[in-house]
């Protein structure tokens, strides 16, 4: 597969192999907690590749590494392996789990989301591990578990063992390159009743009733806001009642979850703070008004048999205009062709690992727009894979000091 060649003085990418492999990644169903066999394609690929190792660890995310010949910067570029499931087959007009190609693009369940950057971070870096010796540093490619459902928790393990100087995140950016974004938090809100006869309502009190009244209150609260990344929103994401199903029974109990976007700096405590408040407000107003709110907890098995658990709280971060990762990235992207805008993620990634909870400098840039994730017909422009490939490579050159002039040779 051809594309308009870019005027990059790096090492070339191949393209047939590089989309004939997502391709293949795509066929290869992998939602969260099941995403083994996608695993081991990634690690066998990248043996093949010439990477110098390539493993998988306990939770199961699949690593590779080049050592270049002199020191350096230990980089990461990260991508997810997990996908979401596929709830609405009857709407899609290609097999989600083909790996179709139609007008120049790649289609299924995971070409955005994101599979196929992936792919584009080992095919585009692997022309490296011919180079060595002009290679300063180390690059580690990570594939990792878990992230639609927890974001950073599978890269965590991965940061912990490598300890990177600087992380790269491939997700869609449509080959713009993002320099930070909003946390999430997920916000359990839970109101209490009195259980009774829906024949005879007035002897209880309906939960249901008492969450109503609160969520309007909740949307009238102000939201707090960021001149670089915007609103910190607060959305109703889920609501149910008990007991459910209902059977002539007054619901003595309703929860609600609310997702909440974090702005940079924001804790748990201050997501909380505004919402206590208001339950305070409303239960000093109504007697029988009973409620709490609390960051919620999860648990979330991997494949390998281990389990992963944490607060679902993952932090903004954004990384300055003028950091030395970010000029380095611009200036190398631009001489590989590239000229990409500046900006941030409007969702949430496994940033908030490396650079929210970790403080690594860290930045996104990857193929794909970033509203064909989870989509119905999901897919990506296989001229921007190959130009991601590139991408992450001229990345790899600016940030580690590799002379690319004598890597084109």
């Amino acid at each position: 597969m051809q594309t308009e060649r870019l005027s990059a003085p790096v090492a070339a990418v191949d393209e047939a192999s590089l989309i004939a492999f997502c391709q293949h990644a795509l066929q290869t169903k992998s939602y969260t907690g099941n995403e083994g066999a996608v695993a081991e394609l990634f690690r066998a690929q990248m043996a093949a590749l010439g990477f110098d190792r390539a493993w998988i660890d306990e939770a199961g995310n699949v690593i590779g590494e080049i050592k270049g010949g002199l020191p350096g910067p230990r980089l990461l570029f990260d991508g997810h392996l997990d996908t979401v499931e596929v709830s609405d087959l009857e709407k899609w007009t290609t097999d989600p789990f083909g790996g179709e190609i139609r007008n120049g693009c790649l289609y299924g369940r995971g070409a955005s989301d994101m599979k196929c950057a992936l792919a584009a971070m080992i095919h585009g870096l692997a022309p490296l591990a011919r180079h060595k010796d002009q290679l300063s540093g180390t690059i580690f490619v990570s594939g990792t578990v878990c992230e639609e459902t927890f974001e950073g928790l599978g890269l965590g393990k991965v940061v912990d063992a490598l300890q990177p100087d600087a992380v790269v995140i491939g997700e869609a950016s449509a080959l713009s390159l993002k320099r930070g974004q909003r946390g999430r938090a997920e916000v359990a809100v839970t109101t209490y009743g009195k259980a009774a006869h829906s024949s005879n309502p007035s002897v209880g009190i309906n939960a249901v009733y008492a969450m109503s009244r609160l969520i309007a209150a909740l949307q009238a609260l102000p939201a707090p806001h960021d001149d670089f990344l915007g609103a910190g929103i607060l959305e109703l994401t889920d609501i149910i009642s008990a007991p459910y199903p209902g059977a002539s029974v007054v619901p003595h109990r309703c929860r609600a979850t609310f997702d909440r976007r974090l702005l940079p700096g924001e804790t748990a405590a201050d997501v909380l703070a505004p919402i206590q408040r208001l339950l305070g407000e409303m239960a000093s107003t109504d007697p029988h008004f009973q409620a709490e709110a609390a960051i919620v907890s999860a648990e979330q098995p991997c494949y390998t048999g281990i389990t992963l658990s944490g607060e679902r709280l993952f932090p903004a971060w954004v990384l300055p205009e003028h950091a030395p990762l970010v000029v380095q990235a611009l200036v190398a992207l631009r001489k590989a062709g590239l000229n990409p805008p500046l900006s941030h993620y409007s969702f949430c990634t496994n940033g908030s690992c490396s650079a929210g909870l970790a403080g690594i400098p860290t930045i996104g840039f990857g193929p794909g727009r970033e509203d064909g994730a989870h989509v119905v017909d999901e897919h990506i422009e296989i001229a921007q894979v190959i130009a991601a490939a590139i991408g992450y490579q001229a990345i790899a050159c600016g940030v580690s000091g590799i002379n690319s002039k004598e890597v084109a040779s």
